[in-house]
């Protein structure tokens, strides 16, 4: 089972960290990362391994979500059936 994390908001040290983190501190692998900086806005898409994570996706999306409002990022988790039913022609 996969999620797809994504990351946008003015760069900053450490984002890629503190992401990485709470996914660690959850029992979540990430498989693959893609992040881009377009002048001082950053773009990151991280695929993760939730198949053995810890809490339940809903608390996993809410540490997540929390922590963009900390930092002032936008940060949206995807579970990958979602993703993939959205792009599914």
């Amino acid at each position: 089972m996969h999620a797809v994390i994504t990351v946008i908001g003015k760069d900053m040290v450490g984002i890629l960290a503190r992401v990485s983190t709470i996914c660690a501190e959850h029992n979540v692998n990430v498989v693959e990362v893609t992040q881009s900086i377009l002048q001082e806005l950053f773009a990151m898409i991280m695929m993760v391994d939730i198949s053995k994570c810890s809490v339940p996706f809903s608390e996993l999306s809410d540490c997540l979500t929390s922590l963009g409002s900390e930092m002032g990022l936008t940060v949206h988790v995807m579970h990958e059936d979602i993703f993939n039913s959205m792009h599914h022609i």
